[in-house]
């Protein structure tokens, strides 16, 4: 996360440097565009704009270029200071504009937010959040093995869409900009900048709602196999939650309002502050779920040493539930795929201590399994001490220290647990790829949106940190722009 953090700032100051360069290379000129009603732009060559500047020892207009639909006026600075200039002919009444010239000869039209070498600036804003995407996706891609158990990759998985939405509306207010500068000004900019969070939001609805719908109804189907209990209505409080917040979204866009300049930029911030705490939560929802299915989906190299079943609840009679016996099967299924692709033997490790409602240690149990399943019991490990994922992976890698072994490791667990005990092996310092058993369609959605909770839980200052610093942030652009 630190390396793209430093690519992301690299990259911030070098367009930084080339939009300096260029604005005094390829855009130092400004020019004024006046759009003309459809009677005077058809007679254009008829019409004679006159140029009133109040002080012409600030600034001068040079000769009047007509195109279609607007008229152009070369301005050439003089000295720092303000004036107005009021453009008018005999059929269109003055187009009054306040001018500011500044240091190094910079003009701005407070009228229109337009300042020499805007066109600059967009084009290296727009590149800089195609770049963010960009990094983003490449280290996405990077983190492999071990290495994509990281809290990082769920921002980069999460927020790229989040930056390429935000490029690509970048680039066609630019794009708009520069063709078109009599009807989108730098104010088109500035909303699109500071409504970011809410171009996204409302752009990502379809989708949003048809996760939240999907979850809902797999929540449904859980509760209808499996008794009520507060972990089993999570998906349900989520999906509801995502709705109506969408809902409110929408509102809040949508309302017509009726006030002063600085009534409504209070309230444009307001809208941007809502969005931007509901994007984050939903970004990062997003990673969590690009995370948790390609983690599941892996599939770790036939080279291992050692296979690390992580057990749960059984019954009381010592026989494995379907969820703990999927983890079991998944473990011998890659056990046997690494038999007749490299012919090498891997040791397994059942791992989890007794829990008080169970009659012995859950490594014993899965043991047991193991050993009705035809496993040698040399090939078998127990380690029956821990009562986490945490403990899991300490002290299974304590066992696999002791057995001399290479190291090269995979543990088995369920598909929607993979990430999150990826996360707790790297936390131990056990260099562990997993592999995840399949689970009930109605169960999975309920049990990551879990697992994700409780990845967040462990991060929740750092993470309420970054969400104050965006808030504010895009707060700030609303005051101000």
């Amino acid at each position: 996360m630190r390396k793209a953090a430093k690519q992301i700032a690299a990259s911030a100051v070098l367009l930084l440097v080339l939009c300096v360069l260029c604005r005094f290379v390829f855009f130092n000129q400004f020019s004024i565009y006046i759009p003309l009603p459809e009677e005077a732009a058809g007679n254009s060559g008829q019409t004679k704009m006159q140029p009133q500047v109040e002080n012409p020892e600030v600034l001068q207009t040079g000769e009047i270029e007509y195109g279609p639909g607007y008229a152009r006026i070369r301005i050439y600075p003089e000295a720092r200071g303000e004036t107005d200039v009021i453009f008018g002919t005999d059929t269109i009444s003055g187009d009054y504009h306040f001018m500011k010239v500044g240091r190094l000869r910079t003009v701005y039209d407070l009228n229109t937010g337009n300042f020499t070498g805007d066109s600059a600036v967009l084009i290296g804003v727009t590149l800089f959040w195609l770049l963010v995407g960009a990094i983003m996706v490449w280290h996405f891609f990077q983190a492999k093995g071990t290495a994509f158990y990281d809290y990082g990759t769920i921002y980069y998985a999460g927020f790229f869409l989040f930056a390429l939405a935000t490029g690509l509306t970048m680039l066609s207010v630019t794009v708009s900009h520069i063709l078109h500068p009599e009807n989108y000004s730098m104010y088109s900019a500035y909303n699109a900048i500071c409504s970011a969070s809410t171009n996204y939001m409302m752009m990502s609805t379809p989708v949003l709602l048809l996760f939240a719908g999907a979850v809902i109804i797999s929540n449904i189907a859980l509760l209808r196999h499996e008794r009520p209990r507060p972990q089993n209505v999570l998906g349900l409080l989520v999906g509801v939650l995502l709705v109506i917040g969408e809902a409110i979204g929408w509102y809040l866009f949508t309302r017509d309002f009726m006030g002063s300049e600085w009534e409504g930029r209070i309230d444009r911030t307001l809208k941007n502050t809502y969005a931007t705490a509901f994007i984050y939560c939903q970004c990062m929802l997003t990673g969590a779920v690009i995370c948790g299915i390609k983690a599941a989906r892996h599939v770790p190299a036939a080279d291992k040493d050692c296979i690390i079943i992580l057990g749960c609840w059984f019954r009381k009679d010592g026989t494995l539930p379907p969820l703990l016996k999927g983890r079991a099967d998944r473990a011998l299924e890659f056990s046997r795929m690494q038999l007749e692709e490299s012919g090498k033997e891997a040791v397994f490790i059942p791992s989890g201590g007794q829990g008080r409602d169970e009659p012995k240690p859950e490594a014993e149990a899965i043991r047991q399994y193991l050993l009705s399943r035809g496993i040698e019991d040399r090939r078998i490990l127990p380690e029956d001490k821990s009562g986490n994922t945490l403990e899991n992976m300490t002290f299974s890698g304590r066992i696999i220290r002791e057995s001399g072994t290479d190291g090269k490791t995979v543990f088995a667990t369920s598909s929607y647990h993979v990430f999150r005990s990826g996360l707790w092996a790297r936390q131990s310092g056990l260099a562990a790829e997993g592999i995840g058993s399949r689970t009930k369609w109605w169960f999975w959605p309920n049990a990551f949106i879990r697992e994700t909770a409780g990845l967040l839980q462990k991060r929740w200052k750092q993470e309420l940190l970054f969400l104050v610093i965006l808030i504010v942030f895009f707060g700030i652009l609303s005051i101000i722009l």
